[in-house]
């Protein structure tokens, strides 16, 4: 990833909700849980873990949560126009955004650095060589 591609914008699928990413990702991750593949309706989700202070978001969006198998509560922000998830965050930690980076409009800087929930994963998908994985939540 490379710092001089930011600002870069983003959007839902309607364009009702907008935002600017500032900066660079703390780090970027696949995660082939069933969750996630029923949320991306694909093997696996992309997430970009992000400090809040590093998005600017502009548009009405509605809240949706569920527990997850740590105990946490995994709450997510979502356009009610198209229904696209933006983000997903844990309210303990409001400060840590896991975005859905691919709803930028450049997703050059997408290169996941691991895999995750790869014991959930489709038998199809094969992961990079030397990429690093993790059976479940690292």
């Amino acid at each position: 990833m490379s710092e001089n591609k930011y600002p870069i914008k983003g959007a839902c699928q309607c364009g009702s909700v907008s935002y600017t990413l500032l900066a660079e990702p703390d780090m970027v991750v696949a995660c082939h849980c069933k969750a996630c593949q029923k949320l991306s309706t694909s093997a696996f989700s992309l997430t970009a873990m992000v400090d809040a202070a590093n998005i600017v978001f502009a548009g009405e969006m509605h809240d949706w949560s569920r527990v997850a198998d740590s105990g946490n509560i995994s709450a997510a922000k979502f356009c009610p126009k198209c229904g696209n998830r933006l983000y997903h965050f844990n309210p303990n930690t409001p400060d840590k955004i896991k975005l859905k980076p691919t709803t930028l409009e450049d997703t050059s800087i997408l290169n996941p650095a691991a895999h995750i929930w790869v014991s959930e994963k489709q038998d199809w998908f094969v992961i990079p060589e030397g990429t690093k994985t993790f059976a479940k939540q690292p």
